[in-house]
């Protein structure tokens, strides 16, 4: 075998660990959540790491000042934000995060927790978890929860909805957020 064998061989196997830590990295960073990095291939055949690419950082809406005083779940119809509010803590926006409602939105006012159910079936067929319910209007049911399956519901106009759905990590913290008799929030 010559030099010139070695030494291609050495490149190609470089090169395949190099693509292989590169496609670790960005499966970790995928689960992670955070920014993607890239590799790519110089003329030469060298392997680079490029700088990572940021994703997009969402924009949290600010509290609304009409969302009242004291420890409460914030609920915007506008916005399909919800807001958990700890005066004692600072800052006092404890957890801020998107999420879908239902087909039908509650009426603005104050409520408070009146039940909760760990896990149960969503009435898109789906089963959901931390279920935290508030408020009972024409015979619709609203509270918060999380599909097991991560999945946002698909509205279906037809039937009546007050589902309000979140990611799981969401739907926990707002479970562990707001026990029985926890004030809601529900603002325009």
């Amino acid at each position: 075998m010559g030099p010139g064998v070695v030494v291609t061989g050495l490149t190609l196997g470089a090169l395949a660990v190099v693509s292989l830590l590169a496609f670790q990295a960005n499966g970790a960073q995928d689960r992670a959540g955070g920014a993607k990095p890239t590799a790519t291939t110089t003329a030469t055949g060298t392997a680079t790491a490029a700088a990572p690419t940021a994703a997009p950082t969402p924009t949290v809406p600010a509290l609304p000042a009409t969302s009242g005083t004291g420890a409460r779940v914030v609920y915007s119809i506008g916005s399909h934000y919800v807001w958990l509010v700890d005066p004692k803590k600072n800052p006092q926006v404890v957890a801020a995060f998107p999420v879908t409602p239902g087909s039908v939105e509650p009426a603005p006012g104050n409520y408070a927790v009146y039940g909760r159910t760990p896990t149960s079936t969503g009435t898109d067929g789906k089963q959901i978890e931390h279920v935290v319910r508030f408020a009972q209007q024409n015979g619709v049911v609203f509270g918060f929860s999380a599909a097991v399956d991560g999945a946002t519901p698909t509205t279906d106009p037809s039937a009546k909805t007050g589902g309000i759905r979140s990611g799981r990590a969401e739907g926990q913290l707002l479970w562990d957020f707001a026990p029985k008799e926890t004030k809601v929030v529900v603002i325009a």
